[in-house]
């Protein structure tokens, strides 16, 4: 009867331990106003850096009428962009690092929404590629700082989904762009310089740097690292050191897979949907594409919010290599549907999701992989080493379109190698979901 009454006593020990743990364990009831602020200010930048870059994507057929460049042209000014995106993201990275993950989120936000407005202004092709350049460069960093700040503001628990909170803003920023582009494009009778007006809505974010500047409030971590003066002086002597030079250049690679596969389709999409029929493409005009790139987008935005809970459901790299295989299974099927728009339609959502979500994962598991001291520096390396080989993707794709016999839409069809490539590679990184970041 004792030995009974002892395993019930021990039971119910046990029990209370678990009622105890699973208590402590936060939810979103438990998040600070402070915190919301923080994540609704990388929200809304990452939302604007979705729509100012992919004005240009929207407005592409258009510009090649205006300016007459060629494809390959049309390619290369959107790799321009991407390529000074790496570069801006690896700079703002170490300033992050420097003067605090605020104040460089509120100048990437202002820098890339005066130079959207300055791309309405362009007379030639080589000032539009100078006012895209010097976006690219804002656009770059905003991701930076912006996924540091939410990674080191938010309770560990919660990381994954306050990311892919975050993450979600990319559709809804695309979404913008693709309505805006319709309106202007296909409703308002501005004519030729139409696009001149697409471009100078992107200004508009710029308002928001000033919020961000007012109201949101440096890491407690970063302002310690930098009360005790531990703040790294040269951050890629670290980087590159002996401790951390295999998971630095692991995630440059993983990223670069990622960012090839991602730029080179979803840069050409649009252009394919709006192209005519004996050119390969669907045919549609731009407000008839916008109709369908608008439900991509929801797919996106519910593959981005998805991603977390899966990952803490099911483990976060195998929930990525689950993303990335079906992507690369659904890129060629959904490329040979442009003559049906019924099934286009269909599986518009499904790419979306699959084609976006892992993207959830990326903010988190670099975060985690570097210290405080060089945490954004580690982050936009990682991140924008990638975007230099994904820069390569919309002109690689828009001259292999050119070749005899290849098309665009056969070039397109490689893309599913990277996220293969990629799929193979998350499982050589660590994985440290729900770990503090501290040092």
């Amino acid at each position: 009867m004792t030995g009974t009454n002892g395993g019930v006593a021990a039971s119910a020990g046990v029990a209370a331990t678990a009622g105890v743990a699973a208590a402590a364990e936060p939810t979103f009831r438990d998040v600070t106003p402070a915190q919301w602020r923080t994540l609704a200010a990388a929200m809304l930048g990452w939302m604007f850096d979705s729509m100012d870059f992919l004005l240009y994507v929207m407005a592409i057929g258009r510009l090649q009428q205006y300016f007459g460049f060629s494809a390959a042209t049309a390619g290369l000014l959107a790799t321009v962009t991407l390529l000074t995106a790496a570069a801006g993201g690896l700079t703002f990275g170490i300033i992050a690092d420097k003067i605090g993950r605020v104040r460089t989120l509120s100048l990437t936000i202002l820098v890339y929404s005066v130079c959207s407005i300055g791309s309405a202004t362009s007379q030639t092709v080589l000032q539009l590629a100078v006012w895209r350049a010097l976006l690219g460069f804002g656009m770059g960093g905003e991701w930076a700082a912006g996924a540091v700040l939410v990674a080191e503001t938010w309770p560990p628990a919660l990381r994954n989904k306050a990311t892919s909170l975050m993450q979600s803003t990319w559709a809804i920023g695309a979404i913008l762009a693709a309505g805006l582009a319709g309106l202007v494009f296909d409703v308002l009778p501005l004519g030729e310089n139409a696009w001149r007006w697409l471009f100078a809505l992107g200004a508009l974010p710029g308002f928001l740097a000033w919020w961000v500047r007012r109201k949101i409030e440096e890491p407690e971590v970063w302002k310690k690292n930098r009360d005790a003066g531990l703040l790294a002086g040269n951050p890629y002597r670290v980087l590159f050191g002996k401790e951390l030079r295999k998971r630095t250049l692991l995630a440059c690679s993983l990223s670069s897979l990622l960012l090839f596969a991602y730029w080179g389709l979803f840069t050409w999409l649009p252009n394919i949907l709006a192209s005519p029929v004996e050119q390969g493409g669907a045919g549609m005009s731009i407000v008839k594409s916008a109709a369908f790139i608008i439900p991509m987008q929801i797919g996106a935005f519910i593959g981005y919010l998805s991603f977390g809970p899966l990952a803490d459901r099911f483990g976060r790299r195998q929930t990525f290599a689950a993303f990335t295989v079906t992507a690369a299974i659904i890129v060629p099927v959904y490329l040979q549907l442009m003559t049906s728009p019924v099934a286009l339609m269909l599986m518009g959502p499904v790419l979306g999701f699959v084609g976006h979500g892992y993207w959830s994962m990326l903010g988190p598991l670099l975060s985690e992989l570097f210290p405080t001291s060089v945490r954004a520096s580690g982050q936009g390396l990682g991140y924008n080493s990638g975007r230099v080989l994904g820069a390569a993707a919309p002109y690689v794709m828009g001259v292999l379109a050119g070749i005899p016999g290849v098309g665009l839409i056969a070039a397109l069809g490689l893309t599913s190698a990277f996220y293969l490539g990629a799929a193979a590679l998350v499982f050589a990184l660590p994985d440290s979901s729900k770990a503090p970041l501290t040092g």
